[in-house]
């Protein structure tokens, strides 16, 4: 289960996007509908592998709305590529109470999970009610981040830009990155990461601080002055800096 600390209220506002990685066509279509009349940006995905190219072309949703059961790729394939870089919230949709499946996609992947043939009112209550649970994130909706003049962040491909060159991020590297950012501002503690990071394994502090120490020495700038990630003794760890907007220069809404 996803948790992400609230950003203050002073922290960026923008339209929320909704990833929707269906086979069925006309589900699609009705899916969209009803989440852009309701003022979401709604991107689609035929499958798994789409839905991959989706996010690397356009940067991460805010949600993603993933059927278990697709060809080439299937949901739970697509929530473990994801789940190699981000720290997305997923709905499941399965056409089947397969209670061992949903039990599998529950306690790895989703948030939540709904039957086909479902209301679309009640995925539209569950969506909204996630969202607000994780409140705003200070991540903007764009394939790179820009997190300030000289650091950016490519989570899909695993990268950070730094001083203009392309600094290649583990998967480890990368969650953590993309966990400390969207709650950029507030601490996030060492028993979430080692949660969200190693949902399946257990992983103790000292591993945690062994990463923590990785990805600042690649990120870092070269006079040391200042960090991005700054230990809070006894707590966790928190990003110092808010990104104030994406690569095309736009500014983010305040």
């Amino acid at each position: 289960m996803t948790l992400r600390a609230t950003i203050p209220e002073k922290g960026l506002h923008r339209q929320k996007r909704i990833l929707i990685v269906e086979d069925n066509a006309e589900l699609r279509t009705l899916v969209n509908m009803k989440f852009s009349h309701l003022g979401y940006e709604v991107l689609e995905a035929a499958n798994g592998r789409i839905g991959l190219d989706v996010i690397r072309q356009r940067g991460l949703p805010d949600i993603a709305i993933v059927d278990i059961h697709m060809p080439e790729m299937n949901g739970i394939e697509f929530c473990d590529n994801v789940q190699q870089f981000s720290d997305l919230p997923v709905i499941m949709l399965t056409a089947i109470d397969d209670s061992d499946t949903v039990v599998h996609a529950i306690e790895n992947y989703a948030e939540d999970y709904i039957v086909k043939p479902f209301n679309l009112k009640e995925l539209t209550v569950r969506v909204e009610r996630i969202l607000r649970r994780l409140g705003n994130t200070t991540i903007s909706a764009s394939a790179v981040i820009a997190i300030d003049e000289r650091l950016s962040a490519n989570f899909a491909q695993q990268m950070a830009i730094v001083d203009g060159d392309q600094v290649s991020l583990t998967p480890t590297e990368t969650k953590l990155l993309y966990i400390l950012l969207a709650n950029a501002g507030r601490t996030v503690s060492n028993d979430f990461l080692l949660s969200r990071v190693w949902p399946r394994e257990e992983v103790f502090e000292d591993t945690l601080r062994v990463h923590i120490h990785r990805l600042r020495q690649k990120i870092a700038a070269p006079d040391k002055k200042a960090e991005y990630i700054v230990t809070i003794r006894g707590v966790g760890y928190q990003f110092t800096v808010t990104p104030s907007r994406d690569m095309s220069g736009m500014p983010v809404p305040k």
